[in-house]
């Protein structure tokens, strides 16, 4: 694995590390109103994402079959999301304000089951980064280095906040702020394992990169509709999730567009 590739699939990675490290500068609990603004925020790179870096791209690279170039993409999506629909079922994990439990019964702790559900939450983006990057590294013409860069990029800006997100709350519930500093950054482990298999896979994924390019995809969707966008909802009714969705959504527009 080259120096790039190497760089394209850490920079997610490094974007957990620098949100989970807010446990050392920011005080007190994180208010309801941020909160939303930064899931909404986080919701609207992954849309765009899904769209511009991934479903846009594996239609492409399907043009060879005219008017059912849209097949690889459908069927991708779809596999994604029941597959996401799947580990959500059975992974045990527990969603940010909320104390119900979900998946297979365990012995895990809330902080556990906390960061389980971002992993969750990461394991499609990193199979998103792996997926572009084998393209590129086949010499793809649809997929770039420019693109696996504001991939890549996209998506950490948006794990800045959500490695916020994940060990604020863990650090106002009485863990000290390396340990939820710790859980925040092992939570985010799970997208260069992620990516790096992909690519290791790359023999398999090629062949069928329309497929998995439209798999991380609809992978991706299925977080925002299932945990994204309830959380930036909850409560009293507020435009800030909607108004941080629509940053979200044209930064990484902008990004994909400008550096793909």
């Amino acid at each position: 694995m080259t120096g790039k590739v190497l760089a394209v699939v850490l920079i997610p990675f490094i974007g957990t590390v620098i949100g989970s490290a807010g446990v050392f500068f920011l005080k007190g609990e994180m208010s309801r109103t941020v909160q939303r603004s930064l899931t909404g925020f986080a919701a609207g790179v992954m849309v765009a994402a899904s769209v511009w870096s991934l479903i846009i791209p594996a239609m492409n690279q399907s043009e060879h079959m005219g008017k059912l170039a849209f097949i690889p993409a459908l069927v991708g999506v779809w596999i994604g999301f029941l597959a996401l629909l799947a580990l959500d079922s059975f992974v045990p994990h527990l969603h940010l304000n909320s104390d119900c439990p979900e998946g297979a019964p365990c012995g895990l702790g809330k902080n556990s089951m906390l960061v389980m559900a971002v992993a969750l939450h990461n394991l499609p983006e990193g199979m998103a980064v792996g997926a572009v990057a084998a393209g590129w590294l086949a010499g793809s013409e649809n997929v770039s280095a420019a693109a696996a860069l504001a991939l890549a990029i996209g998506i950490a800006i948006q794990n800045i906040p959500e490695g916020a997100i994940i060990s604020m709350p863990l650090k106002s519930n009485g863990l000290k702020g390396s340990k939820a500093f710790g859980y925040g950054v092992l939570s985010g482990l799970i997208e260069p394992i992620g990516a790096v298999i992909t690519i290791l896979l790359a023999n398999v994924v090629l062949p069928i990169l329309p497929y998995t390019l439209s798999f991380a995809a609809g992978a991706m969707l299925y977080v925002v509709v299932e945990e994204l966008i309830p959380e930036m909802s909850e409560g009293e009714h507020s435009n800030i999730g909607t108004i941080f969705f629509a940053i979200g959504f044209t930064l990484m527009m902008v990004l994909d567009v400008a550096l793909g």
